[in-house]
């Protein structure tokens, strides 16, 4: 494979701005005895709505305003099993009206450099009409200090 067609080098810990730790569970492993590449998805979308929902106020229940993912990417760099603790960094990488673009980074304790990362696009909307929405003052606020250029 030609450099130019290499994948980006993993990311180092310190470019992330807020972390969460997710334990491995037994099922999350798949018959080659690691976690399985599906599941990454699942450790992404914990991080971002735990997020939301702590440091930004998103009433998953109730909010008038609800995010629905509308793009995701994985990139694999070292295998995850269980029994395993993951620190889940996350960044924000781009804050339009609606729409936010997060950037996570999987690593492995006491690892300087992810082991799997990617991205997530949410797009607010109207829970009801699920039409496309401004994302609210407290999560946006929210989404300011996780913000990278």
């Amino acid at each position: 494979m030609s450099s130019r067609h290499a994948p980006p080098a993993p990311q180092a810990r310190g470019s992330y701005l807020h972390f969460l730790e997710i334990p491995t569970r037994w099922i999350d492993n798949d018959i080659y005895g690691h976690v399985n590449n599906a599941v990454y998805y699942t450790y992404f979308d914990t991080v971002v709505n735990d997020y939301l929902i702590r440091q930004g106020g998103l009433d998953i229940h109730r909010g008038p305003v609800i995010g629905l993912a509308v793009e995701s990417l994985c990139r694999y760099h070292r295998p995850f099993e269980f029994p395993e603790t993951i620190d889940a960094g996350l960044r924000v990488a781009a804050l339009g009206r609606s729409s936010v673009r997060y950037e996570i980074g999987l690593f492995s304790r006491g690892e300087g450099h992810a082991s799997a990362e990617g991205h997530f696009v949410h797009v607010f909307v109207s829970r009801e009409s699920r039409r496309s929405q401004p994302i609210p003052e407290q999560i946006r606020e929210s989404l300011k200090r996780l913000l990278v250029t």
